[in-house]
């Protein structure tokens, strides 16, 4: 028997109303409204439990409402809220923790306040800076959904019906390696992905990249993680061909990949990293570091945010990074990662819908198929789990190229005793399939 029937009568009550006035634009989630929050579980407003494996989207990689986070937000709205551009102790001081903890090259940091506003900077930025005007990225990509990021997408979903999108964008295959965009064995393909960039650049390019900007892991595209050393590579390609490297950290970072930041997993060193989500863990706040030889090119007032670096939202960010020095989050990342990877991976032997899974630290991506031989995606298995996870307790979501992805997304707190118990949920709910 389920745990709960859902929905609850008052997530009912709130559901019928969102429908009514909010339109429907908003991502299908699970069928229950969310009340209140701690650490890794979440209570909805009829009083059922759950455990989190969204993190929000990758956001509250500290734990919902951690006590320090919630006091450093207090005591800095009653003080202080938004000065606009004047400089403020905690939003210098923050860049400055920045700085000291991102690669050794970035030695500027421009705050913001979403992860789309720290791409779309970045991109602005390279091409002031180069004076050129073209940007590569690559399929499956995300980078937000503001005109350039838009532009730079490589799903059809994020820019349906929205076009014509900005010029000057050209894209090329992300090594998908479960979907071989070139339908080769991994391992087998001599990095084609990487080789084929060339192709792209002498059939589309008009001469004039600017940057090349990707995601460490694509997000949106369902958790996807390109070979080892494939991200070492094109930042080698974009320093022979004289092109800006742009790594869109917004998701990955703040520890997600079991490091602070995805970069260090091979030593990166991008001309631009955009951070967001886990930057303020519940708090909108993002940021661009860069180098100061590009930012010397812009004159003053050129590149400004009405409520960026905000001290609401550098006081969250201070919170942030204090939690993780003393907490040791990184570690238990990657440490829980590890064991949740396995325990999916075990229970994608045993189950014939169960495709792949794949991941790092705690960001785990499972994708559902009707039949491993074929591959073909199965969002409606995928939903039937999700929905079904509800009803035992289990707070999941998806993600996906083909909206088949389980998105396997804790709070970076999770203990082994809540992930022993989320993994236990998971597997019944993926067995009783059949």
């Amino acid at each position: 028997m389920p745990k709960y029937n859902l929905p609850g009568p008052k997530s009912a009550e709130y559901m019928k109303m969102s429908d009514q006035y909010e339109g429907g634009a908003t991502s299908r989630q699970q069928p229950f409204v969310w009340d209140h929050a701690e650490g890794v579980r979440i209570w909805d407003v009829d009083g059922n439990e759950y455990i989190d494996w969204t993190s929000g989207v990758l956001v509250t990689n500290v734990g919902h409402c951690h006590p320090h986070h919630v006091e450093a937000i207090q005591q800095q709205v009653a003080r202080l809220m938004n000065p606009y551009d004047f400089p403020t102790p905690e939003r210098v001081t923050y860049a400055k923790r920045l700085v000291e903890i991102t690669p050794p090259n970035l030695d500027a940091c421009f705050m913001v306040t979403t992860g789309s506003e720290a791409t779309e900077a970045a991109m602005r930025m390279a091409k002031r800076f180069t004076g050129k005007h073209e940007i590569i990225s690559f399929y499956g990509g995300f980078h937000g959904r503001t005109g350039m990021a838009m532009a730079a997408a490589g799903k059809q979903g994020t820019k349906f019906r929205y076009g014509p999108t900005l010029t000057g964008h050209i894209q090329s295959p992300f090594p998908y390696c479960y979907r071989c965009p070139f339908d080769l064995e991994p391992g087998k393909c001599g990095n084609k992905c990487l080789s084929f960039l060339d192709l792209v650049v002498k059939t589309q390019s008009t001469g004039a990249i600017a940057a090349v900007i990707t995601e460490p892991y694509q997000g949106g595209a369902g958790f996807i993680f390109p070979p080892e050393g494939w991200l070492t590579q094109l930042q080698t390609w974009c320093q022979e061909h004289e092109v800006l490297f742009i790594l869109d950290e917004v998701q990955a970072s703040f520890g997600r990949t079991g490091k602070m930041f995805a970069a260090e997993h091979e030593d990166l060193r991008p001309n631009f990293l955009p951070l967001g989500k886990g930057i303020g863990s519940g708090i909108p706040t993002s940021a661009l570091l860069t180098e100061k030889r590009i930012m010397a090119e812009f004159e003053r007032g050129e590149a400004s945010s009405t409520t960026g670096g905000n001290p609401v939202s550098c006081a969250a960010a201070h919170a942030v990074l204090d939690i993780f020095e003393k907490e040791n989050l990184v570690e238990n990342s990657r440490k829980m990662g590890e064991y949740m990877k396995g325990r999916l991976q075990e229970l994608q032997a045993k189950s014939k819908y169960l495709g792949d899974v794949r991941g790092m630290g705690l960001v785990i991506g499972m994708e559902f198929v009707k039949d491993k031989e074929t591959k073909e995606p199965a969002p409606e298995i995928m939903w039937q789990v999700i929905d079904t996870c509800a009803t035992e307790g289990l707070c999941c979501g998806a993600v996906g190229f083909y909206g088949n992805v389980i998105r396997v997304a804790p709070p970076l707190v999770i203990s082994q005793a809540d992930a022993e118990e989320s993994c236990d949920i998971m597997e019944r709910v993926v067995l009783g399939l059949g």
